[in-house]
């Protein structure tokens, strides 16, 4: 029988485990960085800088939904950034991934959130097609952002954040 639950500091191997077979997944295995102390470090603060959902059926850890708190200066009101979604590749196609996002959207309801945001790749077709029949709106005029490693070091450098 499937669970859902928060996951725990003592959960950080888990939650590594599946962040590195979702970057395995997503082609992307050596952009990994984070490690299990750094995770169960975080989950231990006060407030954690995320939230993780575990899917557990029987004794096995089958998928997870890593999300954080966001806010909507047009809505007014905090809402949830669906960070990362996996589900064990011969698991798929169970509900798994519908039981951990259904969980997410009820966090978010539970908390007067505005909405619940997230992004796909955009040639993962079968996540598009789960998140549009789940009522999801992929949204084609949005692009992400981002500034990390030397570039982000060299914008604070220019801005005297040594």
């Amino acid at each position: 029988m499937l669970e859902i639950w928060s996951a725990t500091s003592d959960d950080a191997p888990t939650i590594l485990a599946f962040i590195r077979g979702l970057a395995e997944y997503e082609k992307m295995p050596d952009a990994v960085e984070v490690n299990e102390a750094t995770l169960a470090s975080q989950l231990r603060s006060t407030p954690p800088p995320f939230e993780c959902l575990l899917a557990e059926d029987g004794e096995r850890a089958v998928g997870f939904a890593l999300l954080f708190q966001t806010y909507s200066t047009w809505r007014g009101r905090q809402g949830l950034w669906l960070e990362d979604l996996f589900v064990l590749p011969d698991q798929r196609r169970r509900g798994v991934g519908k039981r951990l996002l259904d969980r997410v959207v009820s966090l978010a309801k539970e908390r007067g959130c505005g909405r619940v945001e997230w992004s796909v790749l955009d040639w993962n077709q079968p996540a598009i097609d789960f998140y549009e029949k789940m009522g999801a709106n992929v949204l084609p005029d949005w692009r992400i952002v981002r500034i990390t490693g030397d570039a982000l070091e060299q914008l604070a450098a220019a801005a005297g954040q040594k």
